[in-house]
């Protein structure tokens, strides 16, 4: 007589109920080992973000007496929520402001040197982009807000913006056989609430200059909100030295 076995087949074996709840066990864990690198990326790409955003320093440049550029507040606000450095100053302190950039680039604490100028803080931008090519701490972007005076660019600087709002105050930038890299004098006349003592609190202008700045300082690409469509070129724009001149839509 042989021994009962009970259910053929199935001795020693788990049954299909623990079969299918091994199998979710099997997912999960591999879910699991697939989300592990993904985070310690994240964490990684978040660390080296800030670490690139210390060593660059904004230097925003107001125009006459303080009272005409305090949306350069407002821009200075968020740079900083993203961990930029950031020093507002007088235009008539943009020779002093040099030589802290330098020195801050000479001893590694700066390596990206940024300036934003409004009104006559525009106007002293290419001074200052020639006094830090003399210093030896290039420029990596220069932006300039309606600046009201015609200037010269010299010097060493990575890209240099010039919004201006052509049938108002502004002047366009010409470049100089000194000058090293790129030159863009923009016409920003049809942007909506645009003027030349309101182009810096413009929101829609604020979001232009703070995405330049994280284009360079994290290599983002400018954010849609923000993107340049070219337009004929206004009447009393120039075109010199290897600089465009576009207007601006949004």
């Amino acid at each position: 007589m042989k021994p009962y076995r009970g259910a053929t087949g199935f001795a020693g074996r788990p049954s299909l109920l623990s079969r299918a709840s091994w199998r979710r066990v099997q997912a999960v864990a591999i879910a699991v080992l697939l989300l592990l690198p993904i985070g310690a990326s994240s964490a990684l790409a978040a660390k080296n973000s800030e670490a690139t955003a210390a060593t660059a320093h904004v230097y925003l440049l107001r125009g006459v007496l303080n009272i005409f550029s305090l949306g350069l507040d407002d821009i200075a606000a968020q740079l900083r929520a993203q961990g930029i450095p950031v020093t507002v100053a007088n235009f008539a302190s943009w020779s002093s402001l040099a030589d802290d950039a330098a020195a801050g680039y000479k001893s590694g604490r700066i390596k990206t040197i940024i300036l934003v100028g409004h009104s006559s803080g525009a106007t002293a931008l290419p001074d200052m982009v020639a006094k830090l090519d003399q210093l030896g701490a290039p420029v990596t972007l220069a932006i300039g807000l309606d600046s009201v005076f015609r200037t010269s660019l010299s010097g060493r600087v990575g890209r240099y913006v010039n919004f201006y709002i052509a049938n108002g105050a502004g002047e366009p930038v010409r470049s100089t056989s000194k000058f090293q890299g790129k030159l863009e004098n923009i016409n920003v006349q049809n942007v909506p609430g645009v003027g030349h003592i309101s182009i810096e609190k413009n929101q829609i202008m604020q979001r232009k200059v703070i995405s330049e700045i994280d284009a360079v300082v994290f290599g983002r690409s400018p954010a849609s909100g923000a993107q340049r469509p070219r337009q004929p070129a206004a009447p009393s724009a120039l075109r010199a030295g290897g600089a465009s001149t576009a207007a601006v839509r949004e």
